[in-house]
């Protein structure tokens, strides 16, 4: 079952990663003449028939992310889910015709043998697929006084940390939401109607809607450098911590900690490349538009 979630995992970050990339094309082809405003832009790209497939896209990786929670543990979706902005690379220099530099295909490989060290030495397994209402009380109180104190500090700090701080808190709303879920699918053995019986689905929602708001004030508040790294690892790694905590996964740990965190380490190196590559910087190396 842990390969069938790594699997669909993958999908999922295959389809984040497709959705972004035709999205962004959308916005490309409406060329620099766009419609003026905000209201007409909207409408201009819902027109866009390649917007239109990547929010369809969007919408079956959600799927997938979905049917992964449901059959593996949270320690180990979340942490494939970070390998959404490799794939978003990889499909835009295609989709763009640009090729990556030497710097971004080393990123590349240290960010993909990061994932599978980690993964392969800390071997998430078991857990139970709900968590009891205790365990979500505390936690949500833990998260909540977190996230708060991440948002107070960073209008008083300069671009680049204020992005890593807002990157860290809408890394912990995404990492929530992805437990949420977890828990309302391990209720659906019961019936659809003890699942929208409970608070779990809702939350999940409202959650999730918050943490996309977040991120785009992550996103404006500095370089995607400074946001990302703190936006992939965060939710990774408290994806792990949440599954241990709320539904007992075990993580193992003892002399292998020391390689994780190396592993961890080039992960982080690997996700902080990708963030400077010139397929996504302004202008580029070669003067070509940002997608």
């Amino acid at each position: 079952m842990t390969a069938l979630s790594i699997c669909l995992a993958l999908l999922a970050a295959i389809g984040n990663a497709g959705a972004s990339v035709l999205q962004r094309r959308a916005a490309a082809d409406i060329g620099p003449g766009r419609p003026q405003g905000r209201s007409s832009a909207a409408g201009a790209l819902l027109r866009q028939r390649v917007w239109i497939w990547g929010a369809a896209l969007l919408g079956l990786s959600g799927i997938c992310q979905a049917l992964a929670l449901a059959t593996g543990p949270l320690a180990v979706v979340q942490p494939v889910m970070s390998s959404e902005l490799l794939f978003t690379l990889v499909l835009g220099g295609v989709v763009f015709r640009r090729r990556p530099d030497r710097r971004t295909q080393l990123a590349f490989a240290a960010m993909a043998v990061g994932l599978a060290g980690f993964l392969a030495l800390a071997a998430p397994t078991g857990g139970r697929s709900t968590a009891p209402a205790a365990q979500w009380l505390w936690t949500g109180v833990c998260v909540a006084v977190t996230v708060g104190l991440l948002m107070a500090v960073s209008p008083r700090l300069p671009s680049a940390p204020r992005a890593a701080v807002v990157g860290t808190a809408t890394a912990i709303g995404f990492a929530l939401t992805a437990a949420l879920m977890k828990d309302a699918l391990g209720r659906l053995p019961d019936g659809v109607g003890a699942l929208l019986s409970t608070w779990q689905p809702y939350a999940a929602v409202i959650l999730g809607l918050g943490s996309f708001v977040l991120l785009q004030v992550a996103l404006r508040a500095g370089s995607l450098a400074a946001s990302q790294p703190a936006l992939t690892l965060g939710d990774a790694l408290l994806s792990v911590v949440l599954g241990v905590v709320l539904f007992e996964e075990h993580v193992h740990l003892g002399v292998r900690a020391v390689f994780e965190v190396v592993a961890l380490g080039l992960l982080f190196w690997g996700c902080l490349q990708l963030a400077r590559s010139p397929l996504l910087t302004e202008g580029g190396e070669d003067g070509a538009q940002k997608w």
